[in-house]
């Protein structure tokens, strides 16, 4: 079991994005707009080992659901409910593969994703033809504000 994503909510996904690519180290990912929610992925690290932010207009603002990478999500489902977890959605579909929410006794959720497709949302950002997928914005912005902060050492 591995964090592979904090799932943030946020009222404006491009503040939202500008504001998460103003930390050091950070990029965009990939970006999609589509049935009717704007998610960006922001990434801390280039190989992926470290959890990605998903900034998400279609969940509740200020809310983080922590999604585990789990070898199968419907044994790890099991197993925690029978340790008072109970399901709270799914499973349900998404671009990598099967996830379930989980909903412990005091009201915490966490989701359980089955990686099927671990570059599946990269391998779509990276498909020129597709139409979904968000390439301006503030992700131009940060990478202007990172140059124009960067110190000049008067070498060039």
């Amino acid at each position: 079991m591995r964090l592979r994503y904090l799932y943030v909510g946020c009222t404006d996904t491009e503040g939202a994005l500008a504001s998460w690519l103003a930390f050091d180290g950070a990029s965009m990912r990939w970006r999609f707009s589509h049935f009717g929610a704007d998610v960006a992925a922001v990434a801390f690290d280039a190989e992926g080992t470290h959890p990605a932010v998903l900034l998400a207009d279609h969940r509740p603002a200020g809310s983080v659901l922590p999604i585990y990478a789990v070898d199968d999500p419907d044994a790890a489902s099991q197993r925690l409910c029978a340790h008072g977890w109970e399901v709270a959605g799914g499973p349900m579909g998404t671009p990598e593969g099967p996830a379930t929410i989980l909903r412990d006794e005091s009201g915490t959720e966490i989701a359980l994703l089955g990686v099927e497709r671990p570059a599946a949302m990269e391998g779509a950002y990276g498909d020129a033809a597709n139409e979904h997928a968000v390439r301006s914005g503030a992700t131009e912005a940060a990478a202007a504000r990172r140059e124009a902060s960067t110190p000049h050492t008067g070498d060039s």
